[in-house]
């Protein structure tokens, strides 16, 4: 009880914009994983919001202000940002506008539904989803007219609806070529799903054409089939790095699925994880200490999807039934 009231103080603390300790002390509660530094640096990012909604408004006021007032020298504003950044942190520790509560949800895999953050594959490189033509779920491919003008540039695009289509397309394919490694279909489709973010991003040619790439497999010296280089995202040192790499290009989803299984049992490396196929968290364990991803969290990630409410809701539909 003691340790856990040391803890709610320090966090606290961290509210304080001018206590540089405090805010130090929830870096390293975070470092840990600790649940309740999730919660404080979301109420942190939305005090931040709230605080230039605060100063977009002072400078409105500014404008107007008459400049001989004694309420408008340059030791009044600065006092008064300091109230208003004290301000902000406390609205946001009290609910505030409700960022931070999302953010929670969109950081917590599995909980209440909603897809994890982490399953997206482009590894929180905002940059370049920016830069990606938005995709309408509605549609999967309304994308294809607005990147005409990319004919020699692979993009990334939706290929399915929803994570319920993402998974009554794949699983018959994953169920049959499953078998062959003796895993069970369900983790292969969990991987999938954290490499594509279901079928979100999947890698297109410049063309608009699909490479049915599902695991993120490169293209090295033993690839003799088709290949399509895209900007990615790789872990150096624990550190991500976008890089531009060469991508397995298949002519359709049974193909990819069947060369994951001939890449990861003709590689040496991966040896001891077919081993481990019967237990899912074993296996993607010895998958990523293979070598197979560079992401420190890779299997983690896989196994967050793997859980989730979203994994069930997709699976229950259509009465998929696993052997």
């Amino acid at each position: 009880m003691e340790l856990n009231n040391h803890i709610n103080q320090q966090l606290e603390l961290s509210r304080n914009v001018h206590d540089v300790q405090g805010i130090d002390k929830l870096r390293q509660a975070a470092q840990r994983g600790d649940k309740q530094a999730l919660d404080e640096a979301a109420k942190q990012f939305e005090a931040i919001f709230v605080q230039m909604m605060l100063k977009s408004m002072r400078k409105a006021q500014d404008a107007l202000a008459d400049e001989d007032s004694p309420f408008n020298s340059q030791q009044v504003k600065f006092y008064r940002d300091m109230h208003d950044q004290q301000l902000a942190v406390d609205l946001s520790s009290r609910g505030g506008v409700g960022i931070a509560e999302l953010i929670v949800q969109q950081l917590s895999p599995g909980e209440n539904g909603f897809m994890p953050a982490s399953a997206i594959r482009e590894n929180a490189n905002l940059a370049n989803m920016v830069r990606q033509p938005s995709v309408d779920f509605s549609d999967p491919t309304n994308t294809a007219d607005s990147q005409s003008s990319q004919a020699n540039n692979a993009t990334k695009q939706s290929a399915f609806a929803s994570p319920s289509e993402f998974m009554q397309t794949l699983l018959p394919h994953a169920q049959e070529i499953a078998q062959k490694i003796g895993i069970d279909p369900r983790a292969l489709l969990a991987q999938a799903a954290v490499e594509t973010g279901w079928g979100k991003y999947m890698i297109h040619t410049g063309s608009g054409q699909n490479t049915h790439n599902l695991f993120g497999i490169k293209a090295d010296n033993r690839w003799q089939g088709e290949s399509t280089a895209i900007n990615t995202v790789e872990f150096q040192q624990g550190i991500a790095k976008q890089q531009k790499a060469q991508f397995r290009s298949y002519d359709s989803f049974a193909d990819g699925l069947q060369d994951y299984i001939s890449f990861v049992t003709e590689n040496p490396r991966y040896q001891q994880a077919l081993e481990k196929v019967s237990d899912p968290k074993a296996y993607f364990n010895a998958l990523q200490d293979a070598g197979y991803a560079t992401d420190p969290q890779y299997a983690d990630k896989i196994l967050s999807v793997l859980n989730s409410e979203t994994f069930k809701s997709a699976l229950s539909f259509g009465n998929h039934h696993v052997e």
